[in-house]
């Protein structure tokens, strides 16, 4: 009988399946939660938020191998395939406008090349790069995009002490969100982690059927 290990810091799931990893099943929590559209879940670093992207990332993808003796083999019947968006923010520490900028385009460019999009005249226009993506992404695929959104404010906690800088991250980020509730007819989920919940972000006021579940006895043990 292979050993099962424990890992420390394995934030993919596939990887945690693929070597035989100790992993406790969060499944059901899991189907639960896609029934619903929008999905807003806080909870502090380093508790298991990165590992819940890449598993629901797995599922929309149709992965049922990775499921295998996993409370979802039994539950899901369908596996459809979607086009998924992860936008991971967790990896930027630098507080550096330049470098952030990066980041949001390197990330961008990744889907933009995937779904053919082309290279947009002004960059840094991420609300239209986005929009774009999704809207080829669903006309190559005839499916609806999944969007999941990774620690959305690891950008803005990075400049907390400098307001000038946090406006101006504050700014930036809710242009690349803004086209997410026009194109709601395209979306099959969005799922947004974050370490706390900006009031004045646009995300939070403009999907108001956003369901955080951030203190919702039924989901807190979806992490961890």
């Amino acid at each position: 009988m292979a050993v099962r290990r424990y890992s420390i810091g394995t934030q993919t799931f596939e990887k945690l399946i693929t070597e035989n990893r100790v992993y406790v099943d969060k499944t059901e929590l899991i189907y639960n939660l896609v029934q619903y559209h929008y999905i807003f879940l806080s909870r502090p670093r380093r508790f298991g938020k990165s590992l819940l992207c890449s598993t629901l990332k797995s599922y929309f993808e149709g992965r049922k191998d990775l499921f295998k003796g996993l409370a979802m083999e039994k539950l899901e019947t369908e596996w459809v395939e979607y086009p998924v968006i992860h936008l991971d923010f967790s990896g930027d520490k630098s507080g550096n406008y330049e470098i952030m900028n990066e980041t949001i385009g390197d990330m961008l460019k990744q889907y933009e090349t995937k779904y053919n999009v082309p290279s947009p005249q002004n960059p840094l226009a991420y609300n239209l790069r986005l929009r774009n993506i999704v809207e080829a992404a669903y006309e190559k695929t005839g499916k609806q995009v999944v969007i999941i959104i990774d620690e959305y404010d690891a950008l803005m906690l990075n400049v907390i002490d400098n307001d000038e800088k946090q406006n101006q991250v504050r700014t930036t980020m809710n242009n690349l969100f803004s086209p997410i509730k026009g194109l709601d007819p395209k979306l099959r989920f969005v799922f947004i982690t974050g370490i706390t919940k900006f009031s004045q972000m646009s995300i939070f006021s403009a999907l108001n059927n956003l369901n955080d579940i951030s203190l919702d006895p039924e989901y807190e043990g979806l992490c961890g």
